[in-house]
């Protein structure tokens, strides 16, 4: 794992007099692409866990290991401590990525399915790229937001037709989810730009821990726990898979073609997490999702060729 701060750097440098604008690097969008393919499986791996932990637990003990393994990066790689302007950005990411997202998201799927929540969560694009333009004051061009919003349009009348009409209280925490997400994808980006990617989101893990570690040992107390091989198996992707390499390769691809492109490749993540939902879990899809589905990936086209 090399350090990102350098390519981050260049993506941001101006063009030499003379020279045309460098073309958005091919390597952060294959980055967060994979992020978003990870991300894409954080649900089913959730829907697993609940097999075996309860939703406290489950969170408790992921964020746990999720930071016994960044930890362990940081000091096999001799990573000196953020400098002291970085905390309150890494306590952002600690408090939106780390704990408030799972945390809520995993309290929705209690009762909500995989395939609504993932359409749900696909409004968090436009919610990042709305949290981005206050936090950094860019502002992506008309066309862009024309695309993400009516991407966005999509995911929610999509929601809708599947819910009836009403929003549950699963999805009160899932939009709940979008905003301390956002705000920990924005905060994230930023700094990936000032240190490596990893680095960010092994940071905001290890400052969660001694918090973590005392939720594990009371949720453990409270709430009852069944082992079973897929309920290992999902506590194990949410640590090492989503919480760890999914941020990771997320934030460095933010870090190279920008937060609000980036954030635009999360459009397909719903779309992943049905595919799953059905692969995996076995649940029945909407006749609505091949149609949801085509009219996203155009929107995903559009912002990713409009100026940003």
């Amino acid at each position: 794992m090399g350090p990102v701060a350098g390519s981050a750097v260049g993506s941001t440098s101006s063009p030499t007099p003379g020279s045309a604008a460098a073309p958005v690097p091919r390597s952060g969008t294959l980055l967060a692409a994979l992020g978003v393919v990870a991300f894409s499986l954080t649900f089913p791996s959730t829907v697993w866990g609940l097999e075996s932990f309860g939703p406290w637990s489950l969170v408790a003990v992921r964020s746990v290991l999720a930071a016994l393994i960044a930890g362990t990066f940081l000091l096999v790689g001799r990573v000196p401590l953020p400098e002291r302007r970085h905390w309150a950005g890494l306590a952002v990411v600690a408090g939106g990525v780390v704990v408030g997202f799972p945390l809520l998201t995993t309290l929705a799927l209690q009762t909500s399915t995989t395939s609504h929540a993932a359409v749900v969560v696909g409004l968090l694009p436009l919610t990042t790229a709305a949290f981005a333009a206050i936090r950094t004051g860019r502002r992506p061009s008309r066309t862009f937001w024309i695309a993400a919003v009516s991407g966005a349009v999509v995911v929610l009348a999509f929601t809708l037709q599947q819910s009836g009409g009403a929003l549950s209280t699963g999805d009160l925490y899932l939009f709940g989810a979008l905003l301390v997400c956002a705000a920990g994808y924005t905060e994230g980006g930023r700094l990936a730009r000032l240190m490596p990617g990893w680095q960010v989101i092994g940071w905001a893990l290890v400052l969660c821990l001694p918090l973590m570690a005392a939720g594990a040992a009371v949720a453990l107390a409270y709430e009852p726990v069944h082992l079973t091989a897929h309920g290992i198996l999902g506590l194990l992707w949410v640590a090492a898979g989503s919480t760890f390499f999914g941020l990771y390769v997320w934030y460095r691809g933010m870090a190279a073609i920008g937060i609000p492109r980036a954030s635009q490749l999360q459009l397909a993540q719903p779309l992943l997490t049905l595919f799953w939902s059905v692969t995996v879990l076995g649940e029945r899809l909407s006749p609505a999702a091949p149609v949801a589905a085509g009219a996203v990936l155009v929107c995903i086209a559009v912002t990713q060729r409009a100026k940003s």
